[in-house]
């Protein structure tokens, strides 16, 4: 988010578009470390969402999800500890600055618990496959649209059955909560 911030396209963009919403989404580990998160993040949120609601549009925060196997090298050991931080660190600053919150991290952790056969990443273990993308716009129609995707019938290719899981705990944790994601 910092580089969007000192990049003066960012604000030809926003001065130039009709936005209905502008999705913030920060580097994958940025939001995983305290550090990251208080020096980059933090900073870079507060100034872009007073410019995108300047601008008259309404942001959001993209909650993104864990690498796989988390990440040792940044002293994050694993999935859980990183999937952990980043719904913290996203929380902090969208109630700081009361910014709805779309939760495909928290999503993607509730998934795993339930159904921990249905596999989200790329070989990469960072990257979503069909499955974590699907389930990241089914997250996002959620938001959007304050409203179940359970029974749309784009599934991008995945199996039915499959499709109708992602729809339906994308749904159920979007909406059995909306003022946990800011969204009333």
């Amino acid at each position: 988010m910092a580089d969007h911030v000192s990049d003066s396209s960012t604000q030809n963009e926003l001065e130039t578009g009709q936005w209905d919403y502008v999705v913030l989404q920060e580097q994958s580990i940025v939001p995983a470390l305290e550090q990251s998160r208080t020096q980059y993040m933090y900073p870079a949120a507060r100034t872009l969402v007073k410019m995108i609601r300047d601008y008259g549009a309404e942001p959001v925060f993209f909650m993104t999800w864990g690498h796989r196997d988390g990440a040792p090298d940044f002293g994050v050991k694993d999935y859980e500890s990183m999937q952990d931080e980043i719904i913290l660190g996203y929380l902090t600053i969208a109630d700081e600055l009361g910014v709805p919150v779309a939760p495909v991290g928290f999503t993607w952790k509730q998934l795993r618990e339930e159904y921990p056969e249905i596999n989200l990443w790329q070989d990469d273990g960072s990257h979503p496959n069909e499955n974590g993308t699907y389930l990241a716009a089914c997250v996002f129609y959620a938001v959007i649209f304050q409203e179940s995707p359970e029974g749309l019938s784009y599934t991008a290719g995945i199996p039915a059955e499959t499709a109708q899981i992602l729809q339906s705990i994308a749904g159920s944790v979007v909406l059995a909560d909306p003022a946990e994601w800011n969204l009333q």
